[in-house]
């Protein structure tokens, strides 16, 4: 099903929340667990399982291993695709084998420039450029990335609007949010979308907290900003900051909810339990 389908009511009232999960390949390559983990997560019946990986294709031969086990779990799959260091033909290649696979959604992102790789490919500079490629050349339903907080290379949020418009007029179908912990930041965004003309469906990203270092981790690579409320109960990272942060998170969803999203997309880390857990309380 593609995306233009899965969110065509964006009506909460008129439609239940729909969920969605995002996974990563695992280091070791052992998939046994993630999957394990994966038929946990099945029976909330998930809209999309997306699934990253790194640039310059380092493995992009295991994404299409696990894209076929995801399918075999007869369950939407929508692979990340970075553009960086990519050539149109290796662009080409993949788009076309997903698409033989029965795939139909993808999300376009463009990626960081990997340090280890001395030669880099620049067909593609920004993820606008992809998503035009991707439009043109198949009949792939294309997600895209937006900040709520601006991106972290951007000048501004209104800048990094801009950058969203040009990738939604490149054939966007919809956009999936960078994680936040504040809602007020998020509604403040989808606003400034609104007005800038964009009325595709915001699907908020969330993630679970799991760690104090987990949070540090995520917010140094990203314009993310801590509520009062964790930064309170992270400073000793507390053993119950698993039992908080499913209560914060769960709290933070319900919110969105009656704000009137009826997406949820959960960056689960390859765990089932914490994201089992929100779910339960919000539905």
């Amino acid at each position: 099903m593609e995306l233009s389908e899965i969110y065509r009511n964006n009506d909460v009232h008129n439609s239940k929340v729909k969920f969605s999960f995002e996974i990563f390949p695992p280091k070791d390559g052992d998939i046994s667990e993630l999957f394990d983990e994966l038929r946990v997560l099945k029976k909330y019946n998930p809209v999309l399982v997306s699934l990253t990986y790194g640039a310059n294709g380092g493995s992009r031969t295991f994404s299409i291993e696990l894209l076929r086990t995801i399918l075999d779990l007869e369950m939407n799959a929508m692979p990340h695709f970075t553009c960086v260091c990519s050539s149109k033909e290796v662009v080409e290649h993949y788009i076309n084998q997903i698409e033989n696979m029965g795939i139909e959604n993808i999300l376009a992102l463009r990626g960081d420039i990997p340090e280890d790789v001395e030669v880099c490919n620049f067909d593609f500079k920004y993820a606008n450029e992809l998503v035009e490629y991707i439009t043109n050349r198949s009949t792939l339903s294309i997600g895209v990335a937006g900040y709520p907080e601006g991106h972290i290379e951007s000048k501004s949020l209104a800048q990094d609007i801009e950058n969203l418009k040009r990738k939604v007029d490149a054939g966007a179908s919809a956009i999936f949010t960078q994680l936040f912990f504040d809602n007020e930041k998020f509604f403040r965004y989808v606003e400034l979308v609104r007005k800038a003309g964009i009325n595709l469906p915001i699907i908020p990203g969330i993630m679970p907290i799991r760690s104090a270092k987990q949070i540090h981790h995520m917010t140094s690579m990203a314009k993310i900003s801590i509520p009062k409320a964790i930064e309170d109960i992270i400073v000793n990272e507390p053993e119950d900051i698993k039992s908080f942060g499913v209560d914060y998170v769960s709290n933070q969803c319900r919110e969105l909810v009656d704000f009137g999203v009826n997406g949820l997309h959960f960056f689960t880390l390859n765990h089932s339990d914490l994201t089992s857990k929100i779910i339960e309380n919000i539905m």
